[in-house]
């Protein structure tokens, strides 16, 4: 299988999880176009509306019919559907790569289910071969680039991008990251610092791998 054909797989088992007449949450980036796609496909009348966590997949949402409302208009949510950059063995996750990890932390701090798609690849014993996303304010971005270079990492400023909420991202580079949990409450407490792509204070609840040998669904250890 090809990895777009593994991302559409896990999008797909993801669907068994959207109930009827529900507000879901929908994240943002390449597997998730294939869930927003499968969604209006096969489950347009079961789902009354969609939170979404990105101006790219409202737009994907909406072009498909699909109802997009603010998450001040419906409080908690039900199911959040999102991919992942990296996850280890306890579901947490690096989530960052398509800039929206802000809006993404927090529809899935408003859900009750969180379902993480992926290809097998995404995976890792250890965190941080992937660069780890943190969004920024501006005026604030070599403080923090010495503050994150402190920890270890080797912070690169994300050329050409701003990010939905008018801030840049620098991308952490050289990281192995061992107890996401402490890093993430280490970032967050950086002056400058909107967000950081660790998802482990709140990490997925359910993780869904397409690969070769067809969809395994994975908690966690």
């Amino acid at each position: 299988m090809t990895a777009e054909d593994k991302k559409r797989a896990a999008a797909e088992a993801a669907i068994d999880y959207v109930k009827p007449d529900s507000i879901i949450g929908v994240g943002t980036g390449s597997t998730v176009n294939h869930f927003i796609d499968l969604l209006a496909e096969k489950m347009t009348d079961h789902v009354s509306a969609a939170v979404s966590s990105s101006e790219a997949s409202s737009n994907r949402l909406r072009s498909h019919g699909i109802k997009v409302v603010d998450l001040n208009e419906v409080g908690k949510l039900d199911l959040y559907v999102d991919g992942a950059d990296e996850s280890n063995q306890q579901l947490h996750l690096i989530k960052g790569g398509g800039g929206a990890l802000t809006r993404e932390k927090i529809v899935a701090a408003a859900s009750e289910l969180f379902v993480c798609i992926a290809d097998d690849s995404k995976l890792v014993d250890t965190l941080g071969a992937f660069p780890l996303p943190v969004e920024v304010i501006p005026m604030a971005r070599e403080l923090i680039t010495a503050e994150l270079r402190e920890i270890g990492g080797e912070p690169h400023l994300r050329q050409g991008f701003v990010t939905d909420n008018g801030n840049q991202i620098l991308d952490v580079h050289g990281l192995q990251i061992h107890d996401a949990i402490e890093l993430e409450s280490c970032i967050n407490q950086i002056v400058g610092v909107v967000c950081v792509g660790l998802f482990a204070q709140r990490p997925a609840d359910v993780l869904i791998l397409g690969g070769d040998d067809g969809v395994s669904r994975h908690s966690a250890k």
